[in-house]
């Protein structure tokens, strides 16, 4: 169970991070159904850790993907981890074993700046490694779905600030979405005030809630 020294916590839930990216991620942004109808899709991620979202996610578009389609999976990370210990954390999922093997071998011996690697059936991995804040401010493109996977809201208050929710929302499509572990009060309100139409669900695990919501059409929270 990898854990932060900078921020005294655990990359993921003990119970079983690899099903609570299922529950949380990708079925809080109504995926993979979403992605089947989207010749590209974007994703981005608060967080990269292990890769362990990334990996789940991609082995998910791998059996639903539409021939020619692409995803691409951007994720910010500001204290990126070598190889070595992606892989070691990685190999208690079987269900991963093809995605940690290609992700470790494309890894660069000492991560930063921009990462970006390419792999087949059409995915794209993109690592920016600094603050969150700068990092979003400065990308390009905008998201079709966020996974807000910072560490808890109570050890990194920062990755869940207003104003970086609010950078969010403003890097989010018309009708985007985002999904989080967290449900926090200030992180909810912080959402909302950003803009996003948030919702309770019921949480993975012994965690009651979650949140989900929206960039509304209307641009109206």
């Amino acid at each position: 169970m990898p854990y932060s020294q900078e921020f005294g916590d655990h990359f993921y839930c003990r119970e079983d991070g690899r099903a609570e990216c299922g529950h949380v991620f990708l079925a809080g942004n109504g995926l993979p159904q979403r992605w089947r109808h989207r010749s590209v899709f974007r994703i981005g991620e608060l967080g990269f850790g292990t890769g362990l979202n990334f990996c789940e996610t991609w082995r998910q578009w791998k059996e639903t993907r539409i021939e020619g389609a692409n995803l691409h999976f951007v994720s910010f990370e500001r204290f990126p981890m070598l190889a070595p210990d992606i892989g070691r954390a990685l190999s208690h999922w079987p269900q991963i074993k093809a995605e940690r093997l290609a992700l470790c071998a494309e890894w660069p011996d000492l991560p930063q700046g921009r990462i970006d690697l390419d792999f087949k059936d059409g995915m794209r991995l993109t690592v920016m490694c600094g603050a969150a804040l700068e990092e979003i401010g400065g990308f390009p493109e905008k998201f079709d779905a966020w996974y807000l996977d910072g560490f808890a809201p109570k050890r990194n208050p920062d990755m869940w600030s207003q104003e970086l929710m609010r950078l969010a929302y403003e890097k989010t499509v018309e009708g985007g979405t985002f999904a989080t572990y967290a449900a926090a009060g200030f992180v909810r309100r912080n959402l909302q005030a950003a803009g996003f139409t948030v919702e309770r669900r019921p949480g993975f695990g012994s965690k009651r809630e979650m949140l989900c919501g929206v960039k509304s059409t209307s641009g109206v929270a």
